[in-house]
């Protein structure tokens, strides 16, 4: 069973990104056949400034290394290492009808709101079915609100088997567990489109003061308060063992605590929680040749088995190869 993901590099990665998904990513590395990519291609499409980009797919690739990606276990590289793909998207687009493509929610919402939309984001769910195509993908975890564009890579690879023959593997969505609730220093969920993340490598200081921003209500001290209807509590309890949880609880139901003190404990668990990751990105960080070989290595293997399903794609619609 061959796992597929990628990640866009527009913007320093967060606690819900690592709640909602990548440790869940990193979880399904363990068969072997897990492919990683960042998806430098299709962060072009809001990300103009060529150094922030690339200073966005360094810490993509440290982060994901950090928490525990394993290129032992899993290929991790950047989409744009994997010329192939780009290919596949052109014959893919030949396939593909337009009606589909107006169907996709970013370009909708888009219209919708007036917003100009170029020609990347309107083939966006075709560059991400050649992503996806390209390695004979099985699996692929995604978001509820990704699920769409598994189902459009389903059309497009069945539209293609159907006028050429059976050649594409139709992959199927694995739906993230995203139950667990990750506020914004806001109280709202937590996104860096609302400008209310934590980021997940911040230094100490800087995530102390961030943590000590969360918005509270003015419920006074002494009185007892709901800690479910607490964001710091909330996040508390991702990083918080059950027993240290109840004990938490029960201080904030009890009365006498100020929420500055749960904002304390919230510091402590968190800081506790990414210490091994937090050190292990520092020794990558200070090493970016290998950082590099990890990628360059992992593109390696992502371009062999891209090569040999675009070689097939080829031979079905009739072009000159094979290239491998």
């Amino acid at each position: 069973m061959r796992v597929l993901s990628g990640i866009q590099p527009t913007g320093r990665f967060h606690w819900g990104n690592y709640f909602g998904a990548i440790q869940q990513y990193i979880a399904l590395q363990d068969n072997q056949q897990a492919f990683y990519f960042i998806a430098d291609l299709h962060a072009l499409t809001t990300i103009r400034e060529p150094q922030l980009l690339q200073s966005y797919i360094q810490d993509a690739a440290l982060d994901l290394l950090a928490l525990g990606l394993d290129p032992d276990r899993a290929t991790l590289f950047r989409q744009s290492d994997v010329p192939e793909v780009c290919e596949l998207q052109w014959i893919l687009m030949t396939v593909t009808q337009l009606s589909l493509l107006e169907k996709c929610h970013a370009y909708k919402d888009k219209k919708a709101k007036g917003i100009p939309a170029d020609a990347g984001l309107f083939t966006y769910p075709v560059l991400m079915a050649a992503d996806i195509l390209a390695y004979d993908s099985d699996i692929v975890p995604v978001g509820q609100d990704q699920v769409q564009h598994i189902e459009v890579t389903r059309d497009i690879a069945q539209r293609f088997n159907s006028i050429y023959g059976e050649t594409l593997v139709l992959p199927d969505a694995k739906t993230l567990d995203e139950s667990a609730k990750v506020p914004g220093v806001d109280g709202d969920k937590m996104s860096k489109s609302y400008g209310n993340t934590i980021e997940l490598f911040m230094p100490e200081k800087a995530l102390r003061k961030r943590i000590m921003s969360i918005k509270t209500d003015t419920t006074p001290v002494e009185a007892p308060k709901d800690p479910e209807a607490s964001a710091i509590y909330l996040l508390y309890k991702l990083f918080a063992a059950p027993e240290q949880q109840a004990v938490l609880a029960q201080r904030y139901r009890a009365g006498g605590m100020g929420y500055g003190e749960a904002k304390q404990a919230l510091f402590e668990a968190a800081f506790a929680h990414f210490a091994e990751a937090r050190a292990r990105r520092e020794r990558l960080a200070a090493d970016p040749s290998t950082l590099e070989d990890i990628l360059q290595a992992g593109a390696k293997k992502a371009r062999k088995k891209a090569i040999e399903v675009l070689d097939r794609v080829r031979k079905a619609c009739g072009l000159p190869g094979p290239r491998s």
